[in-house]
């Protein structure tokens, strides 16, 4: 699968299927994405690789830890390393193709008060606890 930022400066590929997607609302998702929330998947490095324009990304961080990594030229957010680098935040609107399904809510305790979503899909009130369960969770077979 190929991804592009909005003016096309960034390109990737994922290699093999796509996991499960999630969707965050917390307030930085929020704003970060000018909408209800962000809609994201993870996916290891190694199934991951740039095609053009890493020169183009920039990236702003809060103190708390928040970055968010984005073209210079659109704005549109892009693909960055987890905090440990063995797995890529990927926003799955830069993606072409995507066929798969939201599988988890997160941060819904913090929601926006007009936001709805399907209430039968995993939630979690605030940021999963345990990363490997929760990427588990993304690629399991159960729901792709």
């Amino acid at each position: 699968m190929k991804g592009t930022c909005n003016c096309g400066a960034i390109t990737f590929t994922l290699e093999g299927e796509l996991p499960g997607l999630y969707q965050c609302h917390c307030s930085l998702c929020r704003k970060q994405s000018g909408t209800a929330s962000n809609a994201a998947t993870i996916v290891a490095t190694e199934k991951f690789k740039w095609l053009s324009g890493e020169s183009s990304i920039t990236k702003w961080q809060k103190d708390t830890g928040f970055s968010s990594h984005f073209c210079m030229t659109c704005g549109s957010p892009v693909p960055n390393p987890l905090m440990n680098a063995k797995y890529m935040w990927i926003p799955v609107g830069l993606v072409d193709g995507v066929i798969s399904k939201t599988v988890a809510h997160l941060c819904c305790s913090s929601k926006a008060p007009w936001d709805k979503f399907d209430r039968s899909e995993k939630q979690f009130d605030n940021m999963p606890d345990d990363l490997a369960d929760f990427i588990n969770h993304l690629q399991s077979s159960d729901h792709t």
